[in-house]
């Protein structure tokens, strides 16, 4: 857990020795001041001495050790509870992959907790720790390096981390697209394969929707609570800024689903056609060959009085009359551009 004092948007370190509820009751005290709590790899003891420290509701403390929650927006007394999921895509399985994030905010406090031990970029938390500066500098920087936005209280961490999360939908997207571009391409080359691909990619822009579509409420909520709960003018203008760029990815993701449903009808039209026209292939050279059958079975049948039986030319006149029956149709099926 990383701990952080915030006094005039100035980031300090907490004390190793103190304490969750010292750290709270603290940055209360101090004009300005803001306590920050930022757990990479939480664990349910820590989880349970938050909860001890902030007087967490019990329904509260049973989200917070479940997880699994969709994007939501909740207050629970002076607690204001929040879930986000990020997104990064991975192009080499075509899958998008989701991280969850709580967010506890209380007056001069905020915790936030990485569920799935990842951070917005799909770093491992749990292999973080307080003394390498370096790796924290990512996780750390992303929410306290505007000091003028953290004068504005625990509200502008949220603001924070909700601008980092949907500032990393947008290479999700692309992802999304190029792959969409590539799929295009692919159902118009014949691939049997491409079905499979538009089903499974299909299935990762339904995901990345609700994900945005979920999360598109939450921020309806907070910008619902302005006047209620005295949000700072110049923090409402972030989040109006935020809610704009979310809308963008919700109108982007929603035309890439779009999109992918008329490339599956394509994909079905097409692969129609070419059993269509495998059809009448095959119905050709059914048609052939049932012409020199036809005659074989005549000249098979074992009856005593056949005019041709006797002949000298009969067995010829049979063949030629099979390879002649056989070609004409063949090129009468040509011609019709059945074959």
């Amino acid at each position: 857990m990383i701990a952080r004092f915030v006094i005039d948007g100035q980031p300090s370190r907490v004390p190793e020795d103190i304490s969750i509820a010292d750290a709270t009751a603290f940055a209360q005290e101090q004009p300005d001041g803001m306590a920050l709590f930022l757990y990479l790899a939480p664990t349910p003891d820590e989880i349970a001495e938050l909860a001890t420290a902030w007087k967490l509701h019990p329904l509260l403390l049973e989200d917070l050790v479940n997880a699994r929650q969709r994007p939501k927006l909740e207050r629970y007394g002076d607690a204001l509870f929040l879930v986000a999921r990020s997104a990064r895509y991975i192009d080499e399985t075509e899958e998008v992959d989701f991280a969850e994030f709580h967010v506890l905010v209380r007056p001069n406090a905020v915790a936030v907790l990485c569920q799935d031990e990842r951070w917005i970029d799909g770093t491992n938390g749990a292999r973080f720790h307080e003394q390498d500066s370096a790796t924290l500098k990512g996780q750390e920087g992303a929410l306290l390096t505007n000091e003028t936005l953290l004068r504005l209280g625990p509200e502008a961490v949220v603001y924070r981390l909700l601008d980092a999360i949907v500032d990393g939908y947008a290479p999700v997207l692309r992802g999304v697209s190029i792959d969409k571009e590539q799929i295009e391409r692919q159902v118009f080359s014949g691939d049997a394969a491409v079905a499979e691909r538009i089903y499974r990619l299909s299935q990762e822009v339904i995901d990345m929707q609700q994900a945005i579509s979920s999360l598109t409420e939450v921020l309806d909520g907070l910008r619902g609570g302005f006047v209620k709960y005295d949000i700072p003018d110049e923090l409402r203008s972030y989040l109006d800024d935020l809610a704009d760029h979310l809308r963008r990815a919700a109108t982007q993701i929603s035309d890439l689903r779009v999109a992918l449903a008329q490339i599956l009808n394509v994909n079905a039209t097409l692969v129609a056609q070419r059993q269509n026209e495998d059809m009448k292939k095959i119905s050709g050279w059914a048609a052939i060959l049932f012409a020199p059958t036809l005659i074989g079975a005549i000249y098979g049948m074992n009856f005593d009085d056949m005019p041709e039986l006797h002949w000298t030319f009969g067995y010829p006149m049979a063949i030629g009359l099979m390879v002649g029956l056989g070609v004409l149709l063949y090129v009468i099926f040509k011609r019709s551009k059945w074959m």
